[in-house]
């Protein structure tokens, strides 16, 4: 214990003006990885704490005044948190010699043996400045109480031993790495402006942040400028402390603010925020990120160009080109239906903003129409008269297979023109009285025309009749009794002697030696025939008395006709038949009301 104290009081004396400074790490925040523990004392006994808790004058393990690890690592770390960035001179560090003496002897000199200082604004060694490293120590050499000459800035007083797989010294080492720290002390000021023996010069000039703790030589800017007085604004595009931050993207190029590294004229494309160095969020683009990726969930934030799928019903680098040539929907590969007047139908969603062409249906134009309607969105029913009714092309509604009997037209809306009929409207009607027939059964609305009867009055009169419903008689004097026109009546080879006019029904005037004649005549041919009646009846009687003679009735019958024949042709110059005929028609003409009026 003698050699230990009377180290301590040659660093001490040595180091007279470090007791100008202030023990900053008194009392702050600590910590150690793998702390030691055992159930025979508390924890607090081997705390990281323990370390600068300024009491120091026990040194041993279990003496509650030491920061002690475990065994069985191969490293260890112990820090000390000064809360805020301090201007520091030196650190003094007391490590473990359970108060016995110090040496070679001693057990914990191995363990001391290699460790690291650093300080640092984190708690990350590798982010701070190495104060001290041990390599030239041995058990024999190494002092118990180590202070470490280490002017810096920082937060944080890093302790870190470590034992490697090789070591040039290893056999000095002990296997495992330990921190067992009795007290840490770190000196210096406070504040990092002031320097000094006793913090109370402040640094040069007005943007000095932080000076050489003895000399005052400025070593930390105030953030935004640098030089050696710190006199100068940081270079352009950067700002901040030391003047190691770059500017962000700030509109036109400028430069930023050389303190807080804001843009004062706004950002340029792709970035936002006061520093303009916040990329811009997915779904913005341009200056200022203002301008939204509206037809696409993101894009290049510098371009505005589309990095993902166009939304539905938009294409082109940017997606700012409707769907069009007749697509729509997701990446515009959807076909849009029949539109009226073939138009674009509407680019997200695929409906036509008129309705649909001729022949479509729905909400898209896709289906056609359902069957008996056509046209415009198949608003329109096919007609009935089609061959088979309510059937007919949904886009033009022409009838499939025809119209029915007495219509015609694409749509079969027209009955047949003017005196045709029936199916196809390729019959003509008959001869009506008013012109025209039935367009689908060719009947006669008002009856037939003069000279023609029947259903249809397609037939004419039969021959000898002639007038409305054929119920005229043809005159009987006729050159050809009976033989006139069907329509007009009119004798069709004019009139028999003694009758005039075109139905041969007027009597001619004659002179009395005509009429002296014609009854001469008519009396001569009375008298023939009164001959004639008298030699049958004679020559009955005769027949009669030689029946005996004559057996065959046939030929004596045959022989009477043929001898009767020949005298009426002799009389006449006709044959019986004829006359016979001839008598006939004089029979009818007694009873016709032509004959009477005549009379």
């Amino acid at each position: 214990m003698t050699f230990t104290g009377v180290t301590i009081a040659v660093l001490v004396f040595t180091n007279d003006f470090v007791f100008c400074y202030e023990n900053l790490s008194l009392n702050k925040p600590t910590y150690q990885s793998h702390p030691y523990f055992t159930p025979v004392f508390s924890s607090d006994t081997f705390d990281s704490s323990n370390a600068v808790d300024g009491l120091k004058n026990n040194l041993s393990a279990f003496g509650g005044q030491c920061a002690t690890s475990a065994d069985g690592y191969k490293t260890a770390t112990w820090w000390v948190n000064l809360t805020y960035i301090h201007s520091i001179h030196d650190i003094r560090m007391y490590y473990r010699t359970d108060n016995a003496h110090w040496g070679a002897s001693n057990g914990y000199t191995s363990r001391f043996l290699g460790f690291y200082v650093y300080i640092s604004n984190t708690t990350h060694i590798k982010d701070g400045h190495l104060c001290f490293h041990d390599t030239n120590y041995t058990r024999s050499t190494i002092p118990a109480v180590v202070n470490i000459r280490c002017q810096a800035h920082g937060q944080y007083v890093i302790y870190f031993n470590e034992r490697p797989q090789t070591s040039s010294n290893a056999d000095q080492f002990s296997i495992y790495a330990h921190n067992e720290l009795c007290e840490v002390e770190v000196f210096g000021c406070n504040d990092t402006g002031f320097y000094g023996p006793t913090c109370s010069l402040p640094c040069p000039g007005d943007n000095c942040r932080s000076c050489e703790i003895d000399a005052g030589v400025c070593t930390r800017c105030k953030p935004g400028y640098m030089g050696h007085q710190c006199e100068l604004p940081c270079s352009y595009s950067f700002y901040g402390n030391l003047c190691s931050l770059k500017c962000g993207n700030c509109s036109s190029g400028a430069t930023c603010h050389h303190v807080n590294g804001s843009c004062t004229n706004g950002c340029d494309v792709g970035v936002y925020g006061d520093k303009c160095n916040t990329p811009c969020s997915d779904g913005w683009h341009g200056r200022n990120c203002s301008t939204i990726c509206d037809k696409c969930d993101s894009c290049d934030r510098f371009t505005g160009e589309c990095t993902s799928a166009c939304k539905t019903g938009w294409k082109g680098p940017f997606c700012t080109e409707e769907c069009g040539n007749g697509t729509y929907g997701d990446t515009c590969i959807e076909r849009c239906g029949t539109c009226i007047g073939l138009k674009q139908c509407h680019h997200i969603n695929g409906s036509c903003p008129d309705g649909c062409e001729a022949g479509y249906q729905g909400e898209l134009c896709q289906n056609g129409c359902s069957s008996g309607k056509f046209g415009i969105n198949c608003d329109e029913d096919c007609n009935e008269n089609c061959a088979e009714p309510y059937k007919c092309n949904g886009t033009t509604g022409e009838c499939e297979g025809g119209c029915q009997p007495g219509w015609e037209g694409l749509q079969c809306k027209d009955v047949c023109r003017e005196n045709m009929y029936g199916k196809y409207c390729t019959i003509l009607c008959g001869f009506c009285r008013y012109s025209t027939c039935h367009h689908v059964n060719g009947s006669c609305f008002g009856g037939c025309a003069k000279g023609f009867h029947g259903a249809l009055c397609n037939k004419a009169c039969k021959a000898g009749f002639y007038g409305e419903d054929c119920i005229e008689e043809c005159s009987p004097f006729c050159r050809t009794p009976r033989d006139c026109n069907h329509m007009t009546g009119h004798c069709n080879k004019g009139c028999i002697g003694g009758w005039q006019g075109v139905k041969c029904l007027e009597e001619k005037s004659v002179n009395l030696q005509c009429s002296s004649r014609f009854y001469g005549v008519l009396a001569a041919l009375c008298v023939s025939i009164t001959i004639i009646i008298v030699l049958l009846v004679f020559t009955y009687i005769n027949r009669r008395r030689a029946k005996e003679i004559y057996k065959k009735q046939n030929v004596t019958n045959d022989i009477e006709v043929m001898t009767g024949k020949l005298d009426l042709q002799m009389i006449s110059g006709t044959t019986v038949e004829d006359e016979s005929s001839k008598y006939q028609e004089l029979g009818e003409l007694s009873l016709s009301s032509d004959y009477d009026h005549l009379r």
